[in-house]
């Protein structure tokens, strides 16, 4: 996660008869630079109907990549639709996802041709460089990264990528197939995204965000007028942006807090810790929070998610009992017991996906929803963790401008290649090309809304 100087991008034909807000105003304060979302004011009044359309343009509308894997994937049985098209039945796991089934479209019998090698197809599952286990192997740039190659500028942070238990392992790899570190520290973020000063100013900051104060209380004084000058469109949506980063922030804090108390020795079960790997869900649920919030922000217009769920110990899921390793329970063997704890991890995340589509679509940009402008890729490198097979990889893809509400399927067994729908996703971010990696083209069946 770097950030990059940003050119003046804002010059244009457009006449106004009052000062816009820019994109980069910020609310500032001692060690704060609280970015701001879009909000109707920072378009001038005769040129609402006149922006441009293309995410490319400075001035136009933004268009947004998150994607995410988990590298042990979801049980097929219970993520594969029956049927085929928009009249499809959904699976256990899609049914969780019944309210947003018109935001997204889920994919069987796709693959990365020629991307081996079990466990460490995690490393293509945005390059689709093939044969990883192969002693000449050299991976090749990532999907994200060729996103921020051409629109990284219009951004503070060209690309961001995070991870969960991956100790620094992540999903972005440069031109030259060098691995970008991972950011796996929320806190660290959120304090990257929101505060900069000298470091004595940023160490004052960090201090009042430990005793459970607010970014939000050094610009209130701002925040207010700003307020004051905005219509009642904007005012809601500031209001519901502050909210969110206070909601966040003490998250972050809870967490902190924690990580700073020795750990008792005890007999009794392990306490909720969310310093501790265990707490993998809460840990996935802030960086969907972090991710959110760097897009409601424009902070950066690509984000990329690894969940290191084979580096998982057991996994603490409160009233729902796990005893084995989340590695462990992938190898089920078929075993009832296996099966029923794993199923209860997945539907984990398949709430936690719901809640990031809810949580897109709730943030309003322009006339248009977050999710609108927002394609979020959920999948894995491993079709069936049991077997380490990288063939029928489970895919869903959320939001973004396409219609979506249909399941597109595939051959199972002689796959479709997955990066055809990498390069739909890199067309609908306003790149022009017609190649990524294997592909053979575009998505077949994937239309624009």
């Amino acid at each position: 996660m770097t950030q990059r100087a940003r050119p003046n991008l804002s010059s244009g034909p457009f006449v106004s008869t009052r000062r816009a807000l820019s994109r980069r105003d910020f609310l500032r304060g001692a060690g704060i630079a609280l970015s701001l979302p879009f909000l109707d004011a920072m378009l001038p009044a005769f040129a609402r109907a006149a922006a441009l359309s293309s995410p490319l343009a400075p001035g136009g509308k933004p268009r947004r990549m998150f994607a995410i894997c988990n590298n042990l994937g979801l049980l097929p049985q219970f993520f594969f639709p029956t049927g085929t098209g928009r009249d499809y039945k959904p699976s256990a796991y899609l049914e969780m996802l019944k309210d947003h089934r018109k935001d997204f479209s889920v994919f069987s019998g796709l693959s990365h041709p020629d991307v081996d090698g079990s466990h460490a197809a995690e490393a293509c599952f945005l390059t689709a460089a093939p044969h990883p286990l192969s002693s000449s192997f050299r991976n090749t740039i990532s999907l994200d990264q060729v996103i921020a190659e051409q629109i990284g500028m219009f951004t503070r942070f060209p690309s961001i990528t995070l991870g969960v238990n991956t100790s620094g392992r992540g999903l972005s790899w440069t031109g030259s197939g060098v691995a970008i570190p991972c950011e796996e520290k929320a806190s660290d973020v959120f304090k990257q995204l929101f505060l900069q000063g000298t470091p004595d100013e940023v160490a004052v900051q960090v201090r009042r965000l430990d005793t459970g104060r607010s970014v939000l209380d050094g610009v209130s004084e701002q925040a207010k007028r700003l307020q004051r000058q905005v219509g009642d469109r904007d005012r809601e949506r500031l209001d519901q942006y502050f909210t969110s980063v206070r909601d966040l922030e003490s998250r972050l804090h809870a967490a902190r807090s924690w990580e700073e108390k020795p750990k008792p020795v005890v007999t009794a079960p392990v306490p909720i810790d969310p310093a501790s790997p265990a707490e993998y869900m809460a840990k996935v649920k802030v960086m969907y929070d972090l991710a959110r919030l760097a897009f409601e922000t424009d902070s950066t217009r690509t984000i990329t998610l690894a969940l290191d769920s084979a580096s998982t110990p057991v996994v603490n899921l409160g009233d729902t009992k796990i005893t084995e390793g989340y590695h462990n329970l992938s190898h089920h063997g078929k075993s009832g017991e296996k099966l029923k704890q794993l199923e209860a991890i997945d539907r984990w995340h398949m709430r936690l996906i719901a809640a990031l589509i809810a949580d897109l679509k709730s943030v309003k940009e322009d006339g248009e929803t977050l999710l609108d402008r927002t394609m979020v890729l959920y999948g894995s490198n491993l079709g069936d963790a049991n077997s380490h097979s990288t063939n029928n990889l489970p895919t869903l893809l959320a939001g973004g401008g396409f219609r979506h509400g249909q399941h597109l399927g595939f051959d199972t067994t002689k796959n479709y290649p997955l990066p055809n729908l990498y390069v739909s996703m890199m067309q609908r971010m306003g790149l022009p090309t017609d190649k990524f990696a294997s592909s053979t083209g575009s998505m077949r069946g994937l239309e624009l809304t």
